[in-house]
């Protein structure tokens, strides 16, 4: 059985972590069978968005212990090196929007691939859980790189310690995601959403997700010294024409990616 499911659904690219039965953590193989999809997200201009998602009741329980405590496995050091660190640099160089929709919990590593993740929407029944702490590790996977930036020091420094579980709702309120969705209306809402975002300005979108990236470690002067600089290249885009023109037409515009 594929560790990672994946399909075109029109300009969308469907990946789904495909180990059920454990909850979808991570072994070597599906890491590495990610780091595949991801790539080839990036390099084919047919695809414009991405869906990740799991398959069952889980999002992503992180990583498979069995493989994380072999005497012959390839060690914690290794995992993180080779596995986690090389998807969060992977999500966040995509210049296409990612949606990580969240059929259930979400944990560990689980949890911080989904707050990398440029639009994080989740079933209601979901939850989130910073697990690390209950087996003596760290969080990892970019999570003590995103989660303060997202909901704040002081929220982010209780959860990874004392591990609590986050109810889809609350992470909601706390702006840790983007959107809590009832469990009947979820799988449509999000594909909705991926859909409509593989329909508008790629490049654009692309641009702004850089712009963000930056915006953590530039000062003022060299972000609005960006923005500049990007708004030129987004302004020379066959979309730009086209949602001006699209405009001054009163008519709906036609992006092409491009």
């Amino acid at each position: 059985m594929d560790s990672i499911l994946f399909e075109k659904i029109g300009g969308v690219a469907k990946i789904t972590l495909n180990r059920p039965s454990k909850f979808n953590s991570f072994n070597r193989e599906m890491a590495f069978a990610l780091h595949k999809r991801l790539d080839e997200c990036a390099t084919d201009d047919s695809i414009r968005a991405i869906y990740l998602t799991g398959e069952g009741k889980a999002f992503c329980a992180g990583q498979d212990l069995a493989e994380a405590i072999d005497p012959e496995g390839p060690g914690i050091q290794r995992i993180v090196r080779e596995h986690y660190n090389p998807i969060i640099r992977k999500l966040r160089a995509l210049e296409k929007p990612v949606v990580a929709a969240i059929n259930g919990v979400a944990a560990g590593a689980g949890a911080n691939i989904a707050f990398a993740c440029d639009v994080t929407i989740a079933k209601e029944s979901a939850s989130f859980i910073q697990a690390f702490s209950k087996i003596g590790l760290i969080p990892d996977s970019a999570g003590t790189y995103f989660l303060p930036r997202i909901i704040g020091f002081q929220k982010a420094s209780a959860l990874m310690m004392l591990g609590d579980k986050v109810k889809a709702k609350e992470a909601e309120a706390m702006g840790m995601i983007y959107k809590c969705v009832a469990d009947d209306e979820f799988e449509a809402t999000a594909m909705k959403i991926a859909s409509k975002l593989a329909t508008m300005p790629t490049k654009g979108l692309g641009l702004t997700k850089r712009l963000l990236n930056h915006s953590v470690t530039n000062d003022l002067e060299a972000q609005v010294n960006m923005e500049e600089a990007l708004q030129a290249e987004a302004g020379a885009t066959e979309d730009y024409q086209e949602g001006v023109n699209a405009f001054l037409e009163k008519r709906r515009p036609l992006f092409k990616g491009k």
